[in-house]
């Protein structure tokens, strides 16, 4: 019989998981990303940040080949941002181990990163790559952002800088773009799990989680689209991005003391 000590010290973790994976999913239903964002920062309140990253890898790589999928110009965006998805797979490799030792260096960079992410969103900075550069000047900035892009997911477990910025920046059409998006972190995802799984982090038992949380997290990916049309988009992202800064503050003060 399991012991009850166990039990009890175990449920509000799964209390824990079960709520972040259903409001991750709600988020990225909504807005179209957020998940793995959400996920690795609640989680990182209660776990090493790694730990929160492995478990995050399942529900991230099925909703964003979701996404991925469910646009018409796959081949055409591959094509386009080829250098800037072998620049996230070669710098996620480069940072291989950052997060597996990091410890509460990893946890600190997490905060920084969603505090630098929130303020962004607030500020509505919306940068333009110039629509005359040759197609190789913008796949060479790509390759630049694509590398950084994996040094920051190496660290930290999460993948939106400056990734989705760069994405923004080249005026794709809207459903363009929520494809590239789910493009970019499918990439990320695979090159996150690639990592973890040579540190040691993403195994078995942690796959197994990992599988479990899929179902919470599709559960609130369909609500949040359900949610998407009767909500005002530019009113929710705010509210997303002040939850997000807060998190973020409150990650590098619990990792500052």
């Amino acid at each position: 019989m399991m012991n009850t000590q166990y039990l009890h010290d175990l449920l509000p973790l799964l209390c824990l998981g079960l709520v972040t994976f259903v409001l991750a999913g709600f988020v990225k239903g909504v807005i179209g990303l957020g998940l793995p964002t959400v996920a690795v920062g609640l989680l990182g309140l209660a776990m090493p940040t790694a730990q929160a990253a492995a478990l995050l890898i399942v529900p991230s790589l099925v909703t964003n080949v979701w996404q991925l999928l469910s646009g018409p110009r796959f081949a055409a965006l591959a094509k386009r941002l080829w250098p800037m998805l072998a620049g996230i797979c070669v710098g996620t490799w480069a940072g291989g181990g950052w997060l597996a030792n990091g410890g509460h260096l990893a946890g600190l960079a997490l905060g920084i990163a969603l505090l630098f992410y929130a303020a962004l969103g607030l500020a509505a900075v919306r940068l333009h790559v110039p629509k005359h550069w040759p197609a190789a000047h913008v796949g060479a900035l790509g390759g630049g952002i694509g590398v950084v892009t994996g040094l920051v997911t190496a660290a930290t477990g999460v993948f939106v800088i400056p990734a989705v910025p760069f994405l923004q920046a080249l005026d794709l059409e809207r459903d363009d773009l929520v494809q590239a998006l789910g493009l970019s972190f499918t990439v990320s995802t695979v090159a996150l799990a690639a990592g973890l799984a040579h540190d040691g982090i993403f195994h078995g038992h942690a796959m197994g989680i990992s599988l479990l949380a899929l179902a919470p997290a599709l559960g609130g990916m369909y609500f949040g689209q359900w949610v998407r049309g009767r909500v005002s988009a530019p009113v929710f992202r705010r509210c997303f991005f002040v939850g997000l800064a807060m998190l973020g503050a409150e990650l590098v003060i619990q990792h500052l003391r």
